[in-house]
């Protein structure tokens, strides 16, 4: 266990950065009556980003490092969600939410980047155990209501 092998690691930093920011320029911003609610919300979102992403990192498969890097992943779209709500309530300056949006981008396309080079390099893909692997599987998404049928 070592914050220095994290510190090497530029998705956990940026996605710990990102924390850091929203905890400084955003929860400030968001009036008592979301004390419960939306400000619970997304520090519970956005912690969860970087703790995915470093608890990936301490796992020996690389299989296991991609299934809490999807669950970062998601963990973000869940702050991106809060954070829309967030500017159409007026919480907050329409340059901050830009500004945030922008890193959120670049956030998922490192934690992309970072999945796409774990399935090249395969880490322990020899070890017991290493048969066991996760899948992303599109689901298939009805666009007419009335179709019920899945094909």
């Amino acid at each position: 266990m070592s914050v220095e092998g994290l510190d090497r690691l530029d998705t956990w930093c940026r996605a710990k950065d990102f924390a850091l920011r929203v905890y400084r320029e955003v929860l400030p911003l968001l009036p008592p009556e979301e004390k419960w609610a939306l400000n619970q919300q997304l520090r519970r979102a956005v912690q969860s980003v970087p703790a995915n992403i470093a608890e990936g990192y301490g796992r020996y498969y690389y299989q296991e490092n991609i299934h809490f890097l999807y669950t970062a992943r998601g963990s973000l779209e869940e702050v991106v969600s809060h954070l829309v709500l967030a500017a159409e309530l007026n919480y907050l300056p329409r340059s901050l939410y830009e500004s945030l949006i922008k890193d959120g981008e670049e956030i998922v396309r490192l934690i992309n980047g970072y999945i796409a080079y774990l399935k090249r390099s395969r880490r322990g893909d020899k070890e017991p155990g290493s048969s066991l692997s996760i899948h992303e599987i599109p689901d298939p998404y009805l666009t007419d209501p009335s179709d019920n049928s899945i094909s």
